[in-house]
């Protein structure tokens, strides 16, 4: 039995589309070894996904498969091209699934939400293995025993939406180890979850392959995430090979100038950023510009956010960090009054020096408040309306608050535009039409149209490449300096806190844990939660990897 699993040589796929042809994968050749991890690593729209797609013939039409092979070698000996296999015939479905199986970037959109989670992994038994119902049941349930969910036996039974979005990814892992396949495909499995369970779900795939010696393909744009898991690396620019080999001699003698500009970008963010560093000290004596004083939230029986207080200080980035769960999002709703909170105060100082209750407000005076605090989203994609153009986007809410319209109004959105880096030319396009990265800059253009004072950011750059999110990083702390913002920062990234914070709160099941300067946080933290947190950060250098002797905090 060789020890390669995957062979592909010179593989094309293209898209024919109305602009032309686009060469999404161009002569793209690698291998994947058994019981050893090759990380596929490049931005947003460098091919990685598509090549994975590839292997599995199962490219979204109008693209197709133009050249190349796909050498699967079986345990027996034998070979077979999946290139050559129609993408409906009977062959390539024996193989999905049973020989080579692929976890989703999206556990959310990629299982079913009308079955329960048993009967998808059972589907997947009875088709490929033959078990009748009763085996395929005790086999499901020891899948999930086997990917650590708790009381697997009930489990089996519940729906997705029931599950947290690293449970939802420990099924998808379980439901691809159903047939014990030969390759693991994993597409950007941990880009969505905090850093503590993406060291978890890393923890489990390598757990996983060591006992099965299954190849996996790994793909990611996260260098810190390649450099703890990575025995080879194959870096993809523009559908081409940039670069590929060794994961040491990626990080330690990168020959090509992209994977150096990923290393270095994911080690610009290891530190503070050059904005914050150049900035003279802040005076300690200002007044609050928000007071949060024992701030609850309930749903039910459930306490999302238990008696927190704050302080955010004029000009300064307040981060708040903690996993999914842990009541961030919902604190930085409530001091928007997107929702009510059940007890509590939220002190605002006005420009005039007078303080308001924003938990109070209504009417007229929580819409004024609302010209003064905004919000960044964390979905630049859900909190974009498809049906309006960028400038009708950028420009709502001076139409909606009577600051502008007519010629005034394009004046302004264009500024805006210019102001965020994008080209006011483009103000007649929809949402759909630009980047990740640049309708993260619409977003915040539109919470800028106002002059607010505070911003809430909720994980604003947690869906971007980590290139982009330097950049955009970067641009919020130069609008900050232009217009004199403060950020309410909300991330479960504690390097993107370190880069760009002032001051830190750490948040745990709905409770504040820890709070101070950021340097004396992240340097020397005194909650155990919070060295959990810092030592499950992956760190970008494959020769002190310490995500799977991470310290682990019980709770």
């Amino acid at each position: 039995m060789t020890d390669t699993v995957l062979e592909v040589r010179n593989l094309a796929t293209q898209f024919a589309t109305r602009t032309g042809l686009v060469r999404a994968v161009d002569g793209v050749s690698f291998s994947v070894q058994r019981g050893k991890t090759l990380c596929v690593v490049g931005e947003s729209g460098s091919g990685k996904s598509v090549t994975a797609r590839s292997i599995l013939q199962i490219v979204d039409a109008p693209g197709r498969i133009v050249a190349g092979e796909m050498i699967l070698h079986r345990p027996d000996g034998s070979t077979v091209d999946l290139a050559q296999l129609h993408p409906r015939s009977r062959e390539i479905r024996a193989v999905r699934g049973r020989e080579i199986a692929m976890i989703f970037q999206e556990p959310m959109s990629s299982l079913s939400p009308v079955h329960t989670v048993g009967e998808q992994i059972i589907e997947v038994l009875r088709l490929h293995l033959g078990m009748d119902k009763l085996a395929a049941r005790k086999r499901t349930i020891e899948l999930l025993n086997h990917v650590e969910i708790p009381r697997a036996e009930t489990a089996i039974d519940r729906y997705t939406f029931e599950f947290s979005g690293g449970m939802r990814q420990r099924v998808m892992i379980a439901m691809a180890l159903a047939c014990n396949p030969s390759l693991l495909i994993a597409d950007e499995p941990t880009t969505a979850l905090d850093v503590t369970t993406q060291a978890e779900v890393l923890d489990l795939i390598k757990r996983l392959q060591a006992e099965h010696g299954m190849g996996v393909m790994f793909i990611t744009h996260d260098m810190g995430v390649v450099a703890e898991i990575a025995d080879d690396v194959l870096v993809m620019y523009h559908g081409k090979v940039a670069e590929q080999g060794p994961v040491d001699a990626i990080f330690h003698a990168p020959q090509d100038d992209y994977t150096r500009m990923l290393i270095s970008s994911v080690v610009k963010l290891e530190q503070k950023a050059d904005i914050r560093l150049a900035r003279p000290p802040a005076p300690g004596a200002a007044q609050p510009l928000l007071e949060v004083r024992n701030l609850t939230m309930r749903f039910g029986p459930l306490t999302a956010v238990d008696d927190v207080s704050l302080i955010v200080r004029p000009g300064e980035t307040l981060g708040i960090v903690g996993e999914s769960g842990s009541g961030k999002t919902t604190m930085g709703r409530c001091l928007l009054r997107v929702y009510q909170p059940d007890a509590g105060a939220m002190a605002y100082r006005r420009a005039d020096g007078s303080v308001v209750d924003l938990a109070e407000a209504s009417g007229d005076s929580l819409k004024r408040l609302r010209r003064e605090i905004r919000m960044i989203f964390q979905d630049p994609v859900g909190s974009l309306n498809p049906r309006m153009t960028v400038a009708q986007v950028i420009g709502e809410p001076l139409l909606v608050n009577g600051i502008a319209k007519g010629r005034d109004l394009d004046d302004r959105v264009a500024g805006l535009m210019r102001q965020v880096g994008l080209n006011p030319d483009w103000r007649e396009r929809y949402p759909h039409a630009f980047s990740g990265g640049q309708r993260q800059r619409i977003g915040i253009a539109r919470a800028i149209s106002l002059n607010p004072r505070l911003i809430v950011a909720d994980e604003a750059t947690s869906a971007l490449d980590v290139s982009l999110r330097a950049q955009m990083l970067d641009l919020m702390m130069q609008l900050q300096d232009e217009l004199g913002l403060s950020y309410v920062f909300i991330s479960h990234d504690i390097g993107v806190i370190r880069y760009m914070c002032d001051r830190v709160a750490v948040m745990y099941r709905g409770r504040v844990v820890e709070t101070g300067s950021t340097d004396q946080v992240c340097d020397a933290p005194s909650h155990d939660y919070t060295k959990a947190l810092l030592s499950a950060i992956p760190r970008p250098d494959p020769r002190h990897r310490r995500i799977h002797t991470r310290f682990r905090y019980a709770g």
